[in-house]
């Protein structure tokens, strides 16, 4: 397995170089305290209450019975206070049998180097003598047994059973006897401290029975066969009352006789030497489970022991009772990286990286691994863990930072690979095609715009609880489009700097994915605005400056993203229709100048009726109406040239031509009003003349004629 899986060396170099002051550990404890979950099993749950102490137990039974078997010299039993003397007598370990290894001087673990996890390197402790180290040497048979929880007296009691059954059944080795059965009838109520405890041992080897043979087992049961509804009434009475378990007890000997004849069934009716109790789904997972779980230490449970090699090498001694291979091993190896890392609250995330590297290796062997009981714990085991990845990657702005962007990098390769399988499992299937890089494009694709998505619509509710409390205090008295602008600018700087390298890998055009969905929801908060507006404000005009600006940030930053990129980025860009803040602002200072015009026009009719044409009335001999006429437009070039636009000039003919229809208007109308006055004062007439030729040099001097 090691020469396959990848090494991570390089891309730990990586990140070292880039955040030379954190470690993976520091990185991912910079995570959410919330993020520790319980996630369901994905093997399937027990038709029986088997707890997780009895399966551990049972997968003790196993291993043990598996490696001595299998050792170089026959088994021997040595009891707890002889091997208590000989540990302290002497540091030489006389026993051969692989259980008895030494575990002095192990090796620097070649599975750790192949999963990327990193070796914590026993070292000596100060002080400490050579004679003191090894005396405190320990086998990789008691180290098992403290990791999974045995006590030295079951052990003892384990042990001599197998002594037992060694004895009885010479020459046979552990897949050719169904261990609970065997169990049994060699242990004694006298083998236990007291009755109950006997009892209670008694009805878990019964409930495993039931397990392996009628609730799960590896062939399916004929139900023209009367043995299982005969085990059945044997198991229910011996639960209700213990089960007498001599070798010529009539009950123990048709339990025997059932027993058997259910687990020699094999496929094809021929005979077997493998006796199947313990290979079915989900039992055999399960169990296996147990075993694969001392693999942690037992003293940091985000830890994996050193010793592991020589751990996975026993616990395979095994396959031959539990029916695994290779390829279970692998998927379930995966899944206890995977489930430790989230169980312990996300802090140690050498073991993402590790079920990431194994998840490789999972991904290879379902290209060519056809059996449908794989194929159901692959597809279970894989959902849990894009259930989980995608839990996060939706809205990875929530969980990822600048400070953990490899821990990111690890999450999205986990989901898009459990992703990826899981495709190529159902094409399989269908007998479909589909490229590989579809299916991670597409996926991160949805990421980056469920994400940003999000974060921009916690950051438009921020703003306005901000802008809520700021109006309470007379502070921020920016509009909330503008300061929602300036936020959701920053947020694609961000995306751009932090987050867009690490899903470039997956997503050429992430940056623009990226932008072009903030566009899209500014953009409809935008347009929202614009269809409530009345006239034209400075506050109006800023919002659709601020929407002007964001608008160039984005698109540059598409732009940037999509040099390299086979269509040079139009696709993105067609995402991203333009705000025309240009051409609103030109629509409302058209507004703006209709309404000022009508408002002059309307001021012009109103004095020209009120005007008193009588020369007697005007000392100053000229029309007061004129005045006023000249003042409203001063009011109205000033105010437009006070506009906060960049499009005075093009604008200013519409205000320009406006002006000069009302001025005609209001010369044509004084003209025609005064007539009279050319008979009755033609020196007052002559005035009233010169102050229309001034009016039209003043209204001339604006540029208006």
């Amino acid at each position: 397995m090691s020469g396959r899986l990848r090494d991570r060396s390089s891309s730990q170099a990586k990140r070292h170089s880039h955040h030379q002051t954190r470690t993976t550990v520091a990185a991912a404890a910079a995570m959410p305290n919330f993020l520790t979950e319980t996630l369901p099993c994905p093997f399937g749950e027990l038709a029986t209450n088997l707890s997780d102490s009895a399966l551990r137990e049972t997968a003790y039974e196993i291993l043990v019975g598996a490696c001595r078997s299998t050792g170089g010299k026959p088994l021997t039993y040595i009891s707890q206070s002889e091997r208590n003397s000989e540990r302290t007598a002497t540091p030489t370990l006389t026993s051969t049998a692989s259980l008895q290894r030494s575990l002095t001087s192990t090796a620097a673990s070649k599975v750790k180097k192949a999963l990327g996890l990193r070796s914590s390197g026993r070292k000596k402790v100060s002080g400490e003598s050579d004679s003191e180290r090894v005396k405190k040497a320990v086998t990789i048979g008691e180290m098992l047994r403290v990791q999974m929880g045995i006590s030295e007296q079951t052990d003892s009691r384990v042990r001599r059973a197998l002594l037992r059954v060694a004895a009885a059944q010479l020459g046979r080795r552990i897949e050719s006897v169904v261990l609970p059965l065997e169990m049994l009838q060699q242990l004694k109520p006298s083998d236990f401290p007291n009755q109950g405890e006997y009892e209670a041992w008694q009805r878990r080897n019964l409930k495993l029975l039931e397990a392996g043979l009628l609730l799960h087992p590896l062939l399916p049961l004929d139900k023209t066969d009367t043995a299982p509804q005969r085990l059945r009434q044997i198991i229910r009475g011996a639960l209700e009352k213990p089960l007498e378990t001599g070798k010529n007890n009539e009950s123990m000997q048709a339990l025997r006789s059932i027993v058997l004849s259910l687990a020699c069934r094999t496929f094809d009716g021929s005979a077997s030497e493998t006796i199947h109790w313990a290979d079915g789904f989900p039992l055999n997972l399960r169990i296996y489970q147990m075993l694969l779980e001392a693999c942690f230490d037992v003293n940091d449970e985000t830890s994996v022991i050193e010793e592991v090699d020589e751990v996975l090498e026993l616990i395979k001694k095994t396959w031959v009772v539990l029916g695994m291979n290779q390829m279970l091993h692998n998927l379930c190896f995966l899944w206890i990286l995977f489930n430790r890392y989230v169980a312990t609250g996300e802090v140690e995330g050498d073991l993402l990286f590790a079920a990431n590297n194994l998840l490789m290796e999972v991904e290879k062997d379902s290209k060519s691994m056809k059996d449908p009981n794989y194929s159901k714990i692959l597809s279970s085991t894989l959902s849990a863990i894009l259930g989980w990845a995608e839990k996060r990657l939706l809205a990875y702005h929530n969980y990822f930072h600048s400070d953990n962007t490899e821990l990111l990098e690890c999450v999205v390769s986990v989901g898009v690979l459990s992703a990826k399988i899981m495709v190529e499992d159902i094409s399989h299937e269908y007998r479909k095609k589909r490229k590989e890089f579809d299916v991670a494009h597409e996926r991160v694709d949805t990421y980056i715009r469920s994400s940003l998505r999000t974060a921009f619509f916690q950051i438009m509710e921020k703003v306005k609880s901000s802008k809520r409390s700021s109006n309470k205090n007379q502070q921020n008295q920016l509009p909330f489009l503008s300061i929602l602008a300036q936020d959701v600018s920053t947020l694609a700087f961000s995306e751009k700097a932090i987050f867009s390298p690490i899903l470039k890998r997956w997503h050429p055009l992430s940056a623009g994915v990226a932008v072009a969905t903030l566009h899209s929801c500014y953009g409809n908060e935008l347009k929202q605005f614009v269809s409530s507006i009345g006239e034209l404000t400075p506050d109006i005009l800023q919002v659709l400056r601020a929407a002007e600006k964001l608008e160039k940030d984005l698109v540059q930053i598409a732009v940037e993203n999509s040099v390299d990129s086979e269509d040079g980025g139009k696709s993105i860009i067609r995402e991203m229709p333009p705000y025309e803040a240009e051409s609103v602002v030109s629509n409302l200072v058209k507004s703006w100048i209709k309404t000022r015009l009508d408002r002059l026009k309307e001021w012009v009719d109103r004095n020209l009726q009120q005007e008193v044409w009588d020369p007697r009335a005007n000392k100053e001999r000229f029309a007061p109406s004129s005045v006023e006429v000249l003042r409203i437009v001063d009011e109205a070039l000033e105010a437009f040239f006070l506009l906060p636009i960049s499009i005075h000039a093009a604008l200013l003919p519409d205000l320009t031509n406006g002006i000069d229809r009302c001025l005609q208007h209001y010369i044509s109308k004084a003209k025609s009003g005064c007539d009279i006055l050319i008979y009755r004062d033609p020196e007052y007439f002559c005035s009233l003349n010169a102050c229309f030729d001034s009016m039209f040099i003043t209204v001339k001097s604006f540029g208006c004629i």
